[in-house]
């Protein structure tokens, strides 16, 4: 005779089966243990990512009776359909799954270097596509002027400018003003390097360093925070990866490149 083991719970201890919810993005929940609140932004094997109000993110594993949903215990799955898409761009901007990218408009976007182009890639880049703007780097703006005169804007072909340290008394202001076509939109941000408008708290810093003046600035940030200072390429993108959305950003550069998009694109 085949033996086994009686289950000998109390029918009033047993646990009642809670039902199933499939981890879709934008459905708000919270962790039973943690008391986390906050909305799917992401489920992969495994695991489900939240964010709350303040857009800070966290990871949970998938654990049966893990969640509460409308303050019912529940058990999250991932979806059916494999792994959630996000319903927004890292922009914020409403994504729009299967959107092909537009051919390019006439109209472009100038920034000043590599990782400027790089940062705005990362955080607009499915906008910029959709919309078919292309985005160009300059190497500084000491030529800008000229380079405005060769691109020809036109009103159906409109030129943005992203300019690093666009304060007032500033070379760059001085060089700024000499673009008086109404065809082009010259912006800036007050930081000296674009590293500076990513926020500290995302790369567990309490701020950017101050470096004097007449020293090569990333360089001297990288010594002062002890990065590497020979390779500040490297550097640069280990601090992109870090960056997730706009969140991860200062205002001041997110106004300035929704400027220049709403500039290129207006019809």
């Amino acid at each position: 005779m085949r033996s086994y083991d009686p289950d000998l719970t109390p029918p009033w201890k047993k646990s009642a089966p809670v039902p199933e919810v499939p981890a879709d993005p934008d459905l708000v929940v919270e962790e039973v243990a943690t008391g986390f609140c906050g909305a799917v932004i992401r489920c992969e094997a495994g695991t489900v990512t939240l964010e709350d109000r303040f857009g800070k993110h966290r990871v949970f594993p998938l654990e049966p009776r893990g969640f509460l949903l409308e303050g019912k215990v529940v058990t999250l799955v991932r979806p059916v359909s494999g792994p959630s898409r996000p319903t927004r761009t890292a922009s914020g901007s409403i994504a729009v799954p299967g959107t092909r990218a537009r051919v390019a408009r006439a109209g472009r976007i100038y920034v000043e270097g590599r990782h400027d182009a790089e940062l705005v890639e990362r955080v607009w880049g499915d906008d910029l596509r959709i919309e078919g703007v292309v985005v160009e780097y300059l190497e500084g703006v000491d030529d800008l002027p000229a380079i405005v005169a060769e691109f020809g804007p036109a009103p159906d072909a409109r030129l943005g400018v992203l300019v690093d340290h666009l304060v007032p008394g500033s070379k760059e202001s001085r060089i700024a003003a000499q673009v008086t076509s109404p065809d082009v939109l010259v912006v800036g941000h007050p930081y000296i390097d674009v590293w500076e408008a990513v926020k500290p708290s995302v790369l567990g810093i309490p701020a950017w360093p101050a470096v004097p003046r007449g020293q090569d600035w990333k360089t001297g940030v990288c010594r002062a925070l002890g990065w590497p200072s020979d390779n500040t390429g490297a550097v640069w993108q280990a601090i992109l990866k870090r960056v997730t959305s706009y969140k991860d950003l200062e205002p001041e550069l997110l106004g300035a490149v929704e400027r220049l998009i709403d500039h290129v694109t207006v019809p």
